[in-house]
């Protein structure tokens, strides 16, 4: 079938590739994985993934709730904050993760009465501060300083933790093992001694871990568990990438629809926008890479183009790319690796079209899982 654009295409070929690859990870260093919801929750993907990995990890009440009704009983939630009126999450969640001790002390009574905790089915954990900044991105660095997530050593010291059977930290962005290495050196000396008390079983590490990239080295991350292991005695041992099952199954579908000039700048606007539909671009930011009759663009070359989105938005713009011919109106444009933290956090802001979300099946054929409409946009409102 010929795509609509602007649409979303998965490719579940792709998705087997890295879950596999996944899956021999788990075997070689006893850890478990699970699926960040907050990076990719395609619920038409999940027959898939839970083949491979071992759950759902949560940030918030509806994550929580997706993931126990399309993907399985394992539930990892940790979100910075949780409302009053978020009781599901102990039904829902089999680990329920607290952000901070005061936090903790706020659900704690209700928490430790829970009948799903006195049957043991759900565990409760504290997320952890490390200090220990290795990223770039100042935006996705839990770390810096006076960050709010996470507890920093000096909240924790002679506090009550009784309850608390895991320790959570998540510090990484798209990263090698080295820079885990790094965190966990920190970890132990900021939180060592409760990592080593025999109330805590559990050790999260959280996202971030570039598992599936070529590049990564795989067996410091074995030495790294396996050295945890032994320092601290747990049970279990979770990574929840949210990248990495999916990483390169994920393509943007766009078309020209204008071509113009702008003093020395030729403008090409197309039926996506960054803010709208790939927000990283402006957050991280990042450039893209992307694709024109299958050609991969370049930074430099003869036919270059500035390529802006469809919103309103003065800085609605994805970026400066050059291309083996010049474009015309109705030329499709591919950008690539777009599977994580695009639909998940799409708007529909100034009521453009929203991408269409399309599967291809491991036979190579196409369906469209989801298309959007007025009535969409409309009901967000109403």
């Amino acid at each position: 079938m010929r795509l609509p654009t602007p649409a979303y295409l998965i490719d579940l070929a792709v998705i087997r590739k890295n879950c596999e690859a996944l899956s021999d990870l788990k075997a070689r260093t006893g850890c478990r994985i699970v699926q960040a919801l907050k990076a990719f929750a395609l619920p038409a993907a999940f027959p898939l993934l839970r083949v491979h990995l071992d759950g759902c990890c949560a940030s918030g009440l509806w994550e929580a709730r997706l993931a126990r009704e399309y993907f399985g009983e394992t539930v990892l939630t940790c979100g910075p904050v949780y409302r009053d009126t978020d009781t599901d999450l102990f039904d829902l969640s089999s680990h329920l993760i607290f952000n901070s001790l005061s936090h903790w002390q706020h659900w704690r009574h209700y928490a430790l009465n829970h009948p799903r905790y006195q049957a043991g089915i759900i565990s409760y954990g504290i997320r952890l501060n490390p200090q220990c900044s290795t990223g770039s991105t100042p935006i996705y660095d839990p770390c810096r300083p006076g960050s709010r997530l996470g507890a920093l050593p000096d909240s924790l010291k002679n506090a009550d933790l009784e309850g608390l059977s895991g320790c959570h930290f998540h510090s990484l962005c798209d990263q090698n093992s080295d820079a885990l290495a790094t965190t966990l050196e920190a970890l132990d000396r900021h939180f060592g001694a409760l990592l080593k008390s025999p109330q805590i079983r559990w050790l999260n590490m959280g996202g971030g871990h570039a598992l599936t990239r070529p590049d990564y080295d795989q067996q410091l991350l074995v030495d790294l568990i396996q050295k945890s292991q032994d320092c601290y005695h747990l049970d279990e041992i979770w990574l929840e990438p949210g990248e990495a099952p999916v990483l390169k199954s994920g393509t943007l579908h766009a078309s020209v629809l204008d071509i113009f000039q702008s003093g020395e700048q030729t403008i090409a606007v197309l039926d996506v926008s960054a803010t709208a539909h790939i927000p990283d671009v402006l957050e991280m930011p990042y450039r893209p890479d992307l694709t024109l009759d299958g050609i991969p663009s370049g930074e430099l070359g003869p036919h270059k183009y500035h390529l802006g989105g469809s919103t309103c938005l003065a800085g609605d713009s994805i970026g400066s790319y050059s291309f083996h011919r010049p474009l015309k109106i109705g030329d499709r444009l591919v950008f690539e690796d777009m599977a994580q933290y695009t639909m998940v956090k799409t708007t529909m802001f100034n009521g453009i079209q929203h991408p269409s979300i399309v599967l291809r099946d491991e036979s190579g054929k196409d369906q469209i899982v989801r298309s959007y409409d007025y009535q969409d946009f409309k009901q967000r409102l109403m």
